[in-house]
Order: structure tokens, then C-alpha cells, then sequence
């Protein structure tokens, strides 16, 4: 049997900064982020605060990565002799991208790809990543890597909150969740994603800051006296999200065994809008 060599592909709906995909060694393929006149590859030519700056004025759709971006990331991957190849995408309740890739993937004859559905986004699917690459590094073969991340991926809780649900219902992702209740009230949704992948209200509060604080709750509830891996993700809310990582990091009986802070990537801005809150984490 020649030995395998494993490529790691996600793309740029995992919210991991450039130099972790670096060390992870993985390939990103970006979605597009689309204005009236011109589309930009998420990440790459284009940043979140960019998007923010033009809002509400002007509100760009997104589009997954075409046939073409994947299989030419592909060939190039072949062209360096990776023989099998893991790909981790979005939740394939809230993008193509999956079914894309699968369907790219299943015509590619030269090398084994699995092709696996996070049913999460940003960090959530960031963390499959993350596990993903140092399971190759750590020379797991390829059965194995796709076998733990199915499991993880069973494992891994996001909740979130947004300041405003018209970005959601704009783009179409609002899935399960109620989009028009709220707004005379301030009563805000928290929100997370079913066995689906798709978005439902866990529940409602009423208020920008009870529904941070509720954050909080949730973790305290789901996390109590054990071990987890946490992430907390803002869009241009970083003051807010600073704050509720710190309030996590001093909550007792709660044992945070790596924790990360980040700002959504651009195409998961045009979806949520500015204001966004969330957590994920998972039982290591």
C-alpha cells in the first residue's frame, strides 16, 4: 500500500485566520461576495469591514465556490501528490457549497475526497477544521480522520444572537426562525442550528444585553463541570464579544481548555448584518 498523503480542504465560511489555516496547512476555497457591479472572493479580496462600511447603503449577496474553483484546487492538489483529500464545508442547510464540492468531487477520478457536511458555520465549522489538521499531522490515516469528524461534528453547540433579523430573512437563511415578532418589542431570538443545518430560535429574550447575558446561561447550562474548547465570534461587535469571553472565562465550574475570539468573514456578514454574537464550543 503507498502511503497516503492527505490534503485538508474547508472553505471561507470557517472565520480561522489565515496563519491557523497556514499551520493546519489547509486549502480554503472562497465563496464570492456579490455587489451589482463586481464580486470579490471572500477573504481574500475582500474583508469584513469593508462589507460593514457599506451598510445598510448597499448589501451584497454571496455565492458558493464554482465547479471550476473546486476541481482546479484539485488538480493542484494532485499536482503535489496528495493522494486522498478531506473537505469540510458549511452546512449544506445554509449553502450549496457541500453539494458543490460532493458533486465536483464524485466526478474527480484521481484522488479519494470526502466531502463532509459541518451542519454548522463560522468557528463551529472552524473547530472540524482545526481537529481535522492535526489528525493528518499526527499521521491518523484517512479512514480514521473522516471517522472522527463525524463524530466531533455531532458534538459541537453554536448559539448566536443578531441585532436585527432582516439580514437573515434578506438572504433566505432564516430557516426556522421567527422572523417578524420581534421587532416592536426588542425581543431577540437565540438562535442555533438543528440536525438539519439549519437555523432555529432556542429561544427569546427581550433586549441587545439580556440576550448576550442568556449566552452565558446556555454555556453555564450545557457546560457545567466539564472540559470544553470555546469560541466566541463577533461581527463588528468586538467590545461586546471581548466582554462575554471574559465573563465566560471567570465563570466557575466551567473548565475552558482553549478558547478563541474572532470576527466573521465577509460572506457570513452579508447573512447576519452587523451586531452578531455567538458562541461555540464542545466537550474535549
Amino acid at each position: 500500500m503507498p502511503a497516503e498523503k492527505i490534503a485538508l480542504i474547508t472553505d471561507s465560511t470557517c472565520d480561522l485566520p489565515d496563519e491557523v489555516l497556514q499551520k493546519l496547512n489547509a486549502w480554503m476555497l472562497p465563496l464570492k461576495v456579490v455587489y451589482n457591479d463586481r464580486s470579490y472572493n471572500d477573504r481574500v479580496e475582500i474583508q469584513p469591514q469593508e462589507v460593514y462600511d457599506k451598510m445598510p447603503g448597499e448589501v451584497p449577496t454571496t455565492s458558493m465556490p464554482t465547479p471550476e474553483d473546486t476541481r482546479s484546487l484539485l488538480e493542484k492538489l494532485c499536482a503535489e501528490g496528495f493522494t486522498h483529500a478531506v473537505a469540510i464545508h458549511i452546512s449544506s442547510g445554509l449553502s450549496g457549497t457541500y453539494e458543490n464540492v460532493k458533486m465536483v468531487a464524485r466526478q474527480f477520478g484521481k484522488m479519494k475526497v470526502e466531502v463532509i457536511d459541518s451542519k454548522a458555520l463560522s468557528l463551529a465549522l472552524g473547530f472540524l477544521v482545526q481537529e481535522a489538521g492535526k489528525c493528518i499531522q499526527n499521521g491518523l490515516n484517512f479512514e480514521k480522520v473522516v471517522s472522527r469528524m463525524r463524530e466531533l461534528q455531532k458534538k459541537i453547540k453554536v448559539y448566536f444572537v443578531v441585532k436585527t433579523l432582516e439580514y437573515l430573512k434578506k438572504g433566505g437563511r432564516i430557516g426556522y426562525v421567527e422572523g417578524t415578532v420581534g421587532q416592536i418589542l426588542d425581543i431577540k431570538p437565540i438562535i442555533s442550528i438543528n440536525e438539519e443545518g439549519k437555523y432555529y430560535s432556542v429561544c427569546k429574550v427581550r433586549g441587545r444585553k439580556k440576550s448576550i447575558y442568556k449566552l452565558l446561561d446556555i454555556l453555564k447550562e450545557q457546560a457545567a463541570g466539564k472540559n470544553i474548547k470555546l469560541a466566541v465570534a463577533h461581527g463588528d461587535a468586538g467590545e461586546e464579544a471581548e466582554s462575554l469571553l471574559q465573563n465566560i472565562l471567570n465563570m466557575k465550574g466551567v473548565n475552558i481548555k482553549e478558547s478563541m475570539l474572532t470576527q466573521l468573514g465577509p460572506v457570513m456578514v452579508v447573512h447576519t448584518g452587523p451586531g452578531l454574537i455567538g458562541v461555540a464550543f464542545y466537550e474535549v
